[in-house]
């Protein structure tokens, strides 16, 4: 026969050709044999129509019947449960040849390896290597995973054989050539007639244990009849089992109980907090909401960061419990309405959102005070200086000194009113300021603002009454002017030059004194400029001080020189010398007040501005360092060249780095809290702002905590399911190589296609029931996660509710029911007493006191029942 080599791995690390190794001198020399050829035939067609049944038809010529590949495709299909490419129909020869090349592929997609099995030598109906092909197919799909206390499927049956048959005199079983095992009652046998022996036991397994007789007396049954008994197990294992089952579900109820603590935990804090930040109730002073601004500090550095460790804690927890559930096949953990990480996330959201709302209210508040209070003084140091003014005006506009005066005396009193109308006009500026600043007082909602009104409306009233009083005065005047001739010229031309350089004086008080708000070095400089140009106008001031000053100088000469006499005071102004000296005097001293006060500012700007470079030289480090970690992790978690302990220790060595980090963060919230300290509110030499780096130092704690649970993960999943580190990185260079836009995930398509190439063969009804298990939520999208998830569960086996039970049907001794004493005695204590808790009563057929349904508590384990 020619040569036909097998690899196929078995679990524990040995290969198919090392498991042959024992049969070889058997298969080699008995294949050689003409009988025993005829006996393979034989017994291959009737395994292969023991399956060939199940879809409805079957073979009379083993190699005749298999030569066109249609039964030997329908043959693999039926014995793997899997759908193969689609068959050629056509009867040439090279569609034959297509169709054994499709058989012979999918075995060899099964681990196995096909060497000297060629698809021409199967079409041309060769018996050796027909017969060498199906021998290899029942070696991987019906003998391969057989295992009895780590021997092969041959030395299992042999010992489970010789442990059945052990009671019983005159039987020693030593192998499979003289006398098979059987189920009938030995002393009914005679061991003078083996060959009857074994054709009454082959029929009884056909007719009883449903086994086919694919062999007849001098044929070896012993592989097939294996398969039936190879499921008996012992009580020790089935009590294995359990303890595995309920340990693993006690510390899962466990992790369940930690989440739902510390979630009602977080969500309590979140419920407290977020009231405190939604209030809006705004202070009267700039003090008083300074004082919440560092409450706010205080709970941004000292009360929110354990909160932030919690909630990824809480996430990390979350993520290894349901891989646990998924990996021991339990139904997913839901926790208590509200509870779940969803809801804890939207609840942080929106905090986070007052948070960010309550930080620019705040700044705004602050913003507003310090106008209100700024407008508040200059509105009252206006409306005094005003009421200062106004003071006596009415007395002065009602009098009738006219009726007894001179044509001299009225014309100075018409001079007098003319410079006095001209003092009006000049104060119309000021009233109109004066409303406008109670306008904007109004609108920022200043506090005093009742009273301010009150005061506003009083100045208007004046104002309005003054204006009709010079109104009636200027028509009572101009009456007797045509009287009265007589004026003293030096006197009016006094009044007119003294009244608005009085004006301009008091107004020059009135700029140096007036207090400013600045935020920046360039708006001191221009006030200093702006002073700079006053000063530049002070020589000229002081020149027409002294020309004022002249003509009352000029007036005494005449005075003097033509000896008049009378009364020397000016009938046409109240402003004497007196007056403009001492608002001169006064001007010269508020002037190098101002330079004080306006160096001081600028001094403190420049503070200011050297607080601001300081924040963004570290700002414009750390932002960028964030961003490079970011980058950094994302690489690592798609990185394949190593191992995924690997891949945890450059995890674990980038969040020593990053914690390492911390101080930089903290020097950071120094330079911010020095700068929100000092009302600085902008800063032109950085983009990032302290909300920025905290919101990306915040992410990337979450993320490397994340990256890190992923890894472990994966880890626990690849040791529980048994998954080779080369499987994880077939998993991961097959995930990597449809990532098409590299950012963590698959699409629909892209998920399509990494299954094709893995050898999938889909319909729109398989890859719908695919999505549903890889993307129950109907993203889009599958991530790395689901991917291993499926892949897992797709290439290794978990336990069901169906191997519980049966575990427990062994126990119970087949009874449909289980009672406390054998728990007690087959299980640990604390296993036995965790089953009597929660194992229900039995109530079907058959039930005795004390009798508990282990078939309801199994499939509760599950999630098959409402149990």
């Amino acid at each position: 026969m020619t040569q036909i080599d097998i690899m196929v791995p078995y679990d524990n690390g040995y290969y198919q050709d090392e498991y042959m190794t024992q049969e070889e001198e058997w298969d080699r020399d008995l294949l050689l044999d003409p009988a025993w050829e005829k006996q393979q035939r034989k017994t291959f067609t009737a395994w292969c129509n023991s399956h060939l049944r199940k879809a409805g038809t079957q073979i009379e010529n083993i190699e005749e019947d298999f030569r066109n590949g249609l039964k030997l495709m329908l043959l693999l299909e039926v014995i793997s449960g899997e759908r193969l490419p689609k068959p050629d129909r056509g009867k040439m020869r090279f569609h034959k040849i297509a169709n054994v090349n499709k058989a012979l592929e999918f075995i060899t997609s099964k681990g196995v390896k096909l060497v000297s099995i060629g698809a021409e030598e199967i079409v041309d109906g060769n018996v050796k290597m027909t017969l060498g092909m199906i021998w290899t197919i029942i070696l991987r799909f019906a003998i391969q995973d057989i295992s009895v206390e780590e021997t092969s499927a041959k030395e299992g049956l042999l010992l489970w054989c010789q442990r059945k048959t052990a009671p019983y005199r005159n039987v020693n079983v030593q192998n499979f050539h003289v006398r098979p095992l059987d189920l009938l009652l030995l002393f009914l046998l005679s061991s003078e007639d083996a060959l009857g022996n074994l054709n009454l036991a082959f029929a009884v397994a056909e007719k009883h244990l449903d086994i086919p007789q694919m062999l007849d007396a001098e044929g070896q049954a012993a592989c097939f009849m294996y398969h039936v008994f190879a499921g008996v197990g012992v009580a020790e294992t089935a009590a294995n089992r359990i303890c595995k089952v309920l340990g693993v579900n006690q510390e899962n109820e466990k992790l369940m109980e930690e989440y739902e603590k510390l979630a009602s935990e977080l969500l309590e804090w979140i419920r407290r907090t977020t009231p405190w930040l939604e209030n809006r109730a705004c202070e009267r002073t700039v003090a008083e909401m300074q004082r919440k601004l560092e409450d706010f500090r205080d709970y941004r550095r000292l009360h929110k960061p354990p909160r932030v460790q919690e909630k990824c804690q809480l996430e990390i927890n979350f993520n290894t419990l349901q891989t646990k559930l998924r990996i021991s096949n339990r139904p997913a953990f839901m926790p208590s309405e509200g509870k779940m990480v969803s809801d804890i996330a939207s609840a942080w959201q929106g905090l986070e959102q007052v948070e960010k709302g309550y930080e620019e209210w705040l700044l705004t508040e602050i913003r507003r005070l310090q106008r209100v209070e700024h407008l508040a003084g200059k509105f009252h140091q206006k409306a005094t200086s005003h009421e200062t003014w106004a003071s006596g005006k009415e007395e002065f506009l009602t009098q009738k000194d006219y009726e007894t005066a001179s044509l001299m005396e009225i014309r100075a009193l018409l001079r007098k009113h003319e410079a006095f109308e001209s003092d009006l006009s000049a104060h119309q500026d000021r009233v109109e300021q004066i409303a406008a600043i109670a306008q904007e007082l109004n609108e920022l909602d200043y506090h005093g603002v009742a009273a301010v009104n009150q005061r506003c409306q009083s100045i208007c009233d004046v104002w309005d009454h003054i204006g009709t009083l010079t109104q009636k005065r200027r028509e009572s005047l101009e009456r007797t002017e045509k009287l009265l001739e007589t004026v003293e010229q030096l006197f009016l031309e006094y009044a007119k030059r003294s009244a608005p350089f009085n004006n301009w004086m008091e107004g020059a008080m009135e700029d140096l004194q007036d207090m400013f708000i600045v935020h920046s070095v360039e708006e001191v400089q221009s006030l200093v400029a702006a002073h700079e140009q006053f000063k530049a106008t002070l020589p000229e001031a002081d020149g027409e001080r002294q020309a004022i000053l002249g003509i009352l100088q000029e007036v005494q000469k005449i005075i003097q020189s033509y000896g008049i006499r009378g009364n020397l005071t000016n009938p046409y102004s109240t402003i004497s010398p007196e007056d403009i000296l001492s608002k001169w005097d006064k001007v010269k001293k508020l002037v190098p007040q101002r330079d004080s006060s306006l160096q001081e500012e600028l001094a403190r700007q420049h503070a200011n501005e050297r607080l601001r470079r300081q924040f963004a030289t570290q700002a414009n480090l750390i932002g960028p360092w964030i961003q490079t970690r970011m980058e950094e992790i994302g690489r690592c978690s798609l990185e394949m060249g190593g191992g995924l302990e690997d891949q945890m220790t450059q995890l674990k060595q980038c969040e020593h780095v990053i914690v390492s980090y911390k101080s930089n963060i903290d020097n950071l919230e120094g330079d911010h809290q020095l700068i929100q300290e000092s009302l600085i509110f902008d800063n032109k030499h950085t983009n990032y702002t302290m909300e920025h780096i905290r919101v990306g130092w915040e992410l990337l704690l979450t993320t490397i905590a994340r990256t890190i649970n992923e890894i472990e993960t994966q880890i626990l999943t690849r040791d529980a399911k048994g998954i080779t580190q080369q499987q994880m990185n077939e998993f991961r260079s097959s995930f990597n190589h449809f990532d098409r836009k590299k950012n963590g995930a698959m699409d629909t398509d892209d998920f399509r296609a990494c299954l094709i190439s893995m050898g999938y063969d889909l319909g729109e009804v398989e890859f719908a029931r695919i999505m549903l298990l890889v993307d129950p939520n109907a993203t889009g999208v599958v991530t790395f996660q689901s991917f291993i998830d499926f892949m897992t569960r797709e290439t290794a086996d978990t336990d069901t509710a169906d191997q519980v039970v049966a575990s427990f049907r062994i126990l119970a001794t087949d009874k449909p029911y289980i009672l406390i004493d054998e728990l007690r005695r087959e299980l640990p204590c604390d296993q036995a007493e965790y089953c009597i808790a929660r194992m229900p009563p039995y109530t079907g057929p058959g039930a005795v006191p004390g009798a508990l349904d282990y078939t309801a508590f199994s499939t509760a384990l599950y999630g098959e029942s409402d149990l």
